[in-house]
């Protein structure tokens, strides 16, 4: 596939996906919304790629929707038009935070409002020290419309997700790192390096074991605790027919490196 907002290019068994609408500080238009999700679609169904890392290009990792582009969709004739960019918007958040292969969000530079949204849809984000994140919806009479409501209480709590959302800051990357939402700071010199050795680390596992961990930890948050044993069981009776958990369990015996064949 030929993308315009988007590079997509796979290092190894790991898939790295950068936007590309550096002028625009890769805000989200309509062709960076139809492109990354298919992105993520494409890597999650090579067999080939076990982790994807997502980033920005040029001094932002993503500053939201396209705010001309909403505007735009505001005065549209189509009573429908609002609820249609919505759906499109949320639908491609929630296509990534899906994706059975694990994600890695490379915050390089200013993450707001949609941008934020990205990183609540990723599994682990590594970010810069000159980074900036925030939610930003409050700063231009707009509220969220890609989950950020939702998933960012979750990720910090209601009480600093209300400071994130009711003041629109922008707050360094190591602030979100107490608060938990980010998971390592770097200098930002170190961003690729440091993205890079955490996603070969998660590539030299088992394909099968990260992507069932992620099932059971998205899965978990709905279930009850007894629910949410018995499925972690379930997938463990599953995962026991594998050829990888052969390998593990051997390569340990061994004293060895295990190779893991995702299968």
């Amino acid at each position: 596939m030929n993308y315009e907002s988007i590079i997509y290019e796979t290092r190894g068994q790991v898939a790295w996906i950068t936007l590309n609408r550096p002028d625009a500080l890769n805000a989200m238009n309509g062709s960076l919304l139809a492109e990354l999700p298919a992105a993520v679609a494409a890597a999650d169904a090579d067999k080939d790629v076990w982790v994807i890392v997502i980033t920005g290009k040029g001094r932002a990792f993503c500053a939201g929707a396209d705010l001309k582009n909403v505007l735009k969709v505001m005065n549209s004739d189509d009573p429908n038009a609002v609820r249609h960019f919505f759906e499109v918007a949320s639908g491609a958040f929630a296509r990534i935070e899906a994706c059975n292969t694990p994600i890695i969000a490379a915050v390089n530079g200013i993450a707001a409002a949609g941008g934020l949204e990205l990183i609540l849809s990723c599994d682990l984000v590594v970010a810069a020290e000159s980074a900036r994140i925030g939610d930003a919806h409050s700063n231009y009479g707009v509220i969220p419309g890609g989950g950020g409501t939702v998933h960012l209480p979750m990720k910090i709590g209601p009480t600093r997700a209300k400071q994130l959302l009711y003041t629109g800051e922008l707050l360094p990357a190591a602030t979100l790192y107490d608060w938990g939402l980010v998971n390592e700071v770097v200098p930002d010199d170190q961003l690729e390096e440091a993205t890079t050795k955490l996603a070969e680390r998660l590539a030299a596992k088992s394909p099968l074991v990260l992507r069932r961990m992620k099932e059971l930890v998205a899965d978990s948050r709905d279930a009850s605790l007894v629910s949410a044993q018995r499925a972690e069981i379930k997938i463990w009776e599953a995962h026991a027919n594998s050829a990888d958990v052969l390998e593990g369990l051997n390569a340990f015996s061994e004293k060895r490196q295990p190779v893991y064949r995702g299968k």
